[in-house]
Protein backbone atom coordinates (compact mmCIF):
# COMPACT_ATOMS: atom_id res chain seq x y z
CA UNK A 1 0.00 0.00 0.00
CA UNK A 2 1.27 3.23 -0.84
CA UNK A 3 2.79 5.86 1.99
CA UNK A 4 0.77 9.27 1.79
CA UNK A 5 1.57 12.50 3.33
CA UNK A 6 -0.73 15.20 3.54
CA UNK A 7 1.11 18.71 4.13
CA UNK A 8 -1.40 21.33 4.96
CA UNK A 9 -1.35 25.02 6.19
CA UNK A 10 -4.61 26.25 7.48
CA UNK A 11 -5.87 29.48 9.26
CA UNK A 12 -7.63 29.06 12.32
CA UNK A 13 -10.17 32.15 13.70
CA UNK A 14 -10.89 35.26 11.74
CA UNK A 15 -11.44 34.00 8.12
CA UNK A 16 -13.58 35.65 5.34
CA UNK A 17 -16.91 32.89 4.67
CA UNK A 18 -19.78 33.91 2.04
CA UNK A 19 -19.16 37.52 2.14
CA UNK A 20 -18.62 38.17 5.85
CA UNK A 21 -16.16 37.33 8.38
CA UNK A 22 -16.38 35.09 10.50
CA UNK A 23 -14.08 33.11 13.80
CA UNK A 24 -13.34 28.98 13.02
CA UNK A 25 -12.63 27.16 15.57
CA UNK A 26 -10.84 25.07 12.96
CA UNK A 27 -9.78 26.15 9.80
CA UNK A 28 -11.30 25.39 6.37
CA UNK A 29 -8.11 23.56 4.84
CA UNK A 30 -7.47 21.48 8.34
CA UNK A 31 -10.70 19.95 8.00
CA UNK A 32 -10.35 19.40 4.13
CA UNK A 33 -6.67 17.14 5.06
CA UNK A 34 -8.62 15.42 7.89
CA UNK A 35 -11.10 13.92 5.47
CA UNK A 36 -8.02 13.04 3.21
CA UNK A 37 -6.40 10.99 5.51
CA UNK A 38 -9.49 9.59 6.35
CA UNK A 39 -9.92 8.31 3.00
CA UNK A 40 -6.50 7.30 2.01
CA UNK A 41 -4.73 7.09 5.50
CA UNK A 42 -1.22 9.18 5.44
CA UNK A 43 0.54 10.93 8.42
CA UNK A 44 -0.65 14.58 8.28
CA UNK A 45 2.20 17.57 8.51
CA UNK A 46 0.68 20.46 9.21
CA UNK A 47 2.80 23.48 8.63
CA UNK A 48 3.10 26.34 10.79
CA UNK A 49 4.82 29.97 11.42
CA UNK A 50 7.49 31.04 14.04
CA UNK A 51 5.77 34.20 13.50
CA UNK A 52 2.08 33.63 13.35
CA UNK A 53 0.08 35.69 11.32
CA UNK A 54 -2.12 38.78 12.25
CA UNK A 55 -5.49 37.77 14.21
CA UNK A 56 -7.20 40.35 12.08
CA UNK A 57 -8.26 39.18 8.90
CA UNK A 58 -7.59 42.04 6.99
CA UNK A 59 -4.22 42.23 8.26
CA UNK A 60 -3.48 38.69 7.34
CA UNK A 61 -4.67 39.43 3.74
CA UNK A 62 -1.97 42.65 3.89
CA UNK A 63 0.75 40.82 5.03
CA UNK A 64 0.27 38.00 2.68
CA UNK A 65 0.27 39.87 0.00
CA UNK A 66 3.53 41.70 1.00
CA UNK A 67 5.12 37.99 0.83
CA UNK A 68 4.13 37.20 -1.95
CA UNK A 69 5.14 40.29 -3.69
CA UNK A 70 8.34 39.46 -2.04
CA UNK A 71 8.91 36.19 -2.57
CA UNK A 72 9.25 35.43 1.15
CA UNK A 73 9.39 32.70 3.28
CA UNK A 74 8.65 32.56 6.55
CA UNK A 75 10.37 30.61 9.04
CA UNK A 76 8.57 27.58 10.47
CA UNK A 77 8.39 26.21 13.51
CA UNK A 78 9.41 22.88 12.23
CA UNK A 79 10.60 21.35 9.08
CA UNK A 80 10.44 17.76 6.97
CA UNK A 81 13.57 16.94 6.37
CA UNK A 82 12.70 14.09 3.76
CA UNK A 83 10.02 12.51 1.91
CA UNK A 84 11.49 9.35 0.52
CA UNK A 85 9.24 7.31 2.71
CA UNK A 86 5.77 8.71 0.83
CA UNK A 87 4.99 7.90 -2.71
CA UNK A 88 1.56 10.14 -2.58
CA UNK A 89 1.93 13.88 -1.50
CA UNK A 90 -0.70 15.94 -0.87
CA UNK A 91 -0.46 19.98 -0.45
CA UNK A 92 -3.21 21.50 0.78
CA UNK A 93 -3.60 25.40 1.81
CA UNK A 94 -5.60 28.17 1.53
CA UNK A 95 -5.79 30.79 -1.78
CA UNK A 96 -4.01 33.71 -0.46
CA UNK A 97 -3.83 35.94 -3.57
CA UNK A 98 -3.74 33.31 -6.38
CA UNK A 99 -1.99 30.74 -4.71
CA UNK A 100 -0.82 28.97 -1.23
CA UNK A 101 0.82 30.79 1.15
CA UNK A 102 4.10 31.45 1.22
CA UNK A 103 4.83 29.47 4.16
CA UNK A 104 3.98 26.27 2.05
CA UNK A 105 6.70 27.12 0.09
CA UNK A 106 9.41 27.41 2.61
CA UNK A 107 8.55 23.79 3.29
CA UNK A 108 8.45 22.36 -0.13
CA UNK A 109 10.92 23.93 -1.29
CA UNK A 110 13.53 21.94 1.61
CA UNK A 111 12.35 18.60 -0.34
CA UNK A 112 13.24 16.51 -3.24
CA UNK A 113 10.42 15.79 -5.17
CA UNK A 114 11.44 13.12 -7.81
CA UNK A 115 9.43 9.83 -7.94
CA UNK A 116 6.75 11.61 -6.03
CA UNK A 117 2.92 11.98 -6.94
CA UNK A 118 1.98 15.23 -5.80
CA UNK A 119 -1.68 16.87 -5.90
CA UNK A 120 -3.09 20.04 -5.09
CA UNK A 121 -5.90 21.17 -2.58
CA UNK A 122 -6.81 24.77 -2.17
CA UNK A 123 -10.01 25.49 -0.29
CA UNK A 124 -11.28 29.80 -1.37
CA UNK A 125 -14.21 31.93 -1.28
CA UNK A 126 -13.96 32.29 -5.03
CA UNK A 127 -10.27 31.98 -6.32
CA UNK A 128 -10.63 28.18 -7.17
CA UNK A 129 -7.34 26.32 -7.62
CA UNK A 130 -5.64 29.91 -8.88
CA UNK A 131 -2.28 29.35 -9.77
CA UNK A 132 -1.76 26.52 -7.03
CA UNK A 133 -1.01 24.02 -9.88
CA UNK A 134 0.97 26.14 -12.32
CA UNK A 135 3.33 27.03 -8.77
CA UNK A 136 3.34 23.17 -7.16
CA UNK A 137 4.92 21.88 -10.76
CA UNK A 138 7.73 24.70 -10.90
CA UNK A 139 8.73 23.83 -7.32
CA UNK A 140 8.21 19.77 -7.48
CA UNK A 141 10.41 19.04 -9.68
CA UNK A 142 10.76 15.48 -10.56
CA UNK A 143 7.44 15.26 -9.62
CA UNK A 144 3.83 13.72 -11.13
CA UNK A 145 0.61 15.32 -10.78
CA UNK A 146 -2.50 14.10 -10.25
CA UNK A 147 -5.75 16.25 -10.71
CA UNK A 148 -6.09 18.95 -7.89
CA UNK A 149 -9.26 19.64 -6.40
CA UNK A 150 -10.84 23.38 -5.27
CA UNK A 151 -13.55 23.58 -2.40
CA UNK A 152 -15.37 26.35 -1.18
CA UNK A 153 -14.17 27.32 2.35
CA UNK A 154 -17.69 28.26 3.96
CA UNK A 155 -18.40 24.24 2.53
CA UNK A 156 -15.35 22.56 3.96
CA UNK A 157 -17.30 21.10 6.80
CA UNK A 158 -19.56 19.23 4.01
CA UNK A 159 -17.19 18.15 1.64
CA UNK A 160 -16.20 15.16 3.08
CA UNK A 161 -17.48 12.87 0.49
CA UNK A 162 -15.86 14.34 -2.53
CA UNK A 163 -12.63 14.80 -0.98
CA UNK A 164 -12.70 11.55 0.40
CA UNK A 165 -13.54 10.46 -3.68
CA UNK A 166 -11.01 12.87 -4.97
CA UNK A 167 -8.16 11.45 -2.91
CA UNK A 168 -9.25 7.85 -3.21
CA UNK A 169 -9.06 8.51 -7.35
CA UNK A 170 -5.46 10.25 -7.11
CA UNK A 171 -3.24 7.72 -5.50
Amino acid sequence: MAKNLIFYYSRKGENYVNGSIENLPKGNTEICAEFIKDAVGGELFEIETVREYPRDYTACTIEAKEELVKKARPELRRYLESIEEYENVFVCGPCWWGTYPCAIFTQLEKLSFSGKKVMALMTHEGSGLGNSERDLKKICQGATFGKGIAVHGADASVSRSVVSKWAQENI
